[in-house]
């Protein structure tokens, strides 16, 4: 999709018009499915679901909040007792040490708080561009990007919204098409469609409020019913 001209562009954004409105009528409440009560569990949350999924990530976390419920608790965990907490979740070392790390550099620099700012966010151990846009839309309504899991990229690509399996050329291409106010919902509610209906192995076409405009990039046609 790089290089369109003026035509192509407006092309996309009334595509990505026509979409937002479909997905607002059959999503119209779509939320973050990470469990939590603060920015700083939704941080942490949101750094354990990295090749997992958000169940899994919900059914550890209210043990993991019960013991340390803010920063300052988590940065003065050890690495065995976190680890013990989310083994289930799979890269349990490495997320422990990351969540640790956050935890240890929000108290150090940011007297516990979380940072307002996609640049101080990523600063962050364990915090990418993707994590960092979950937390500063969800938490705190900031439109710093559109984020882009599995679903967002997957979906965004069959539209013709996109055209890039790399996830950053994917959130710039949605960020120049669709409109700024629904960069934080978009995901959501595509996050929800592509597990209700447009799921990875089996899409449900036939019964997608979508399908009248998905061009169903690579998929194969559909058969007559």
């Amino acid at each position: 999709m790089t290089g369109l001209d003026q035509s192509e562009l407006a092309d996309k954004k009334k595509q990505a018009r026509r979409v937002v409105r479909v997905l607002k009528k059959t999503y119209p409440v779509a939320e973050c499915a990470l469990n939590h009560n603060s920015a700083y569990q939704l941080l942490t949350a949101t750094i354990l679901s990295a090749q997992c999924t958000d169940e899994r990530v919900n059914s550890v976390t209210p043990v993991l909040f019960d013991k340390y419920p803010d920063a300052e608790d988590l940065a003065k965990s050890t690495q065995k007792a976190v680890e013990k907490i989310i083994h289930p979740l799979g890269f349990f070392r490495a997320k422990s040490e990351n969540i640790r790390g956050m935890a240890k550099k929000l108290v150090d620099e940011f007297n516990g708080e979380l940072p307002q700012t996609l640049d101080e966010m990523t600063s962050l151990p364990g915090v990418g561009r993707k994590t960092a846009n979950v937390v500063l839309g969800t938490w705190y309504g900031i439109a710093s990007g559109v984020v882009v899991d599995t679903h967002v990229k997957r979906i965004s690509k069959l539209l013709g919204l996109t055209d890039s399996i790399n996830p950053e050329i994917a959130e710039r291409q949605l960020k120049a098409v669709l409109p700024k106010t629904e960069w934080i919902q978009y995901s959501h509610r595509l996050i929800h469609h592509g597990r209700q209906i447009c799921i990875a192995r089996r899409p449900n076409c036939t019964e997608c409020p979508l399908l009248r405009m998905c061009p169903r990039v690579d998929l194969p046609p559909l058969k007559n019913t």
